[in-house]
């Protein structure tokens, strides 16, 4: 597991005193706030916070030493980052840049699904989506009924696909092949 992990980007400036927005890459902003130190750009200089809030769902940060606009402008479009070990995190809650690239099984079956790409923080509930060994793209909610456990350590996500769940996809599929078929015959 990385070390350092990106949690924000520095979009822009706000007033005049070296505040910075923030887009933090967090479920809440407020998350972002709660840590006193963060590492910044590609050389993890460790910066401290002064202050940071949010302000209508984008973090201002003041960081020390940096008291003027024309110091703050420096920093817009680099990255900060924190250190896993600066924080606790309940045993239930994961960085989503450990999720990806976990590997997906049946909890039941042990058959391999595929690899987690990327994870889509929309409505009630993320959606993992992964690639499939064949290349195919698959969905699934972080929901209890389907997710069963997250073993980030050992780099292992078990499922239990709810009814029908990737069947649907692997309809589409066919449905998709044989259109591309008739378009072809037709020729």
């Amino acid at each position: 597991m990385k070390e350092f992990l990106e949690i924000a980007k520095i979009v822009g400036t706000h007033g005049i005193r070296g505040e910075m927005r923030c887009q933090t890459y967090c479920d809440f902003p407020e998350v972002f706030c709660d840590f006193e130190n963060y590492y910044l750009g590609k050389d993890k200089e460790i910066v401290d916070k002064e202050h940071a809030f949010v302000h209508k769902n984008i973090v201002v940060l003041k960081l020390f030493d940096i008291d003027t606009l024309e110091d703050a402008q420096k920093l817009v479009g680099q990255y900060l980052y924190i250190n896993r070990n600066d924080g606790i995190m309940a045993d239930d809650v994961f960085f989503i840049q450990d999720i990806i690239g976990c590997t997906v099984k049946n909890a039941e079956t042990g058959e391999v699904y595929g690899k987690v790409t990327d994870v889509y923080q929309n409505g009630a509930a993320d959606v993992f989506s992964m690639k499939q060994p064949d290349g195919r793209e698959l969905m699934f909610p972080y929901i209890d009924d389907v997710v069963k456990s997250i073993d980030v350590e050992n780099g292992i996500i078990l499922i239990i696909p709810l009814d029908g769940l990737f069947e649907d996809a692997e309809d589409a599929e066919d449905t998709e092949n044989a259109k591309d078929t008739a378009v072809k015959d037709k020729e």
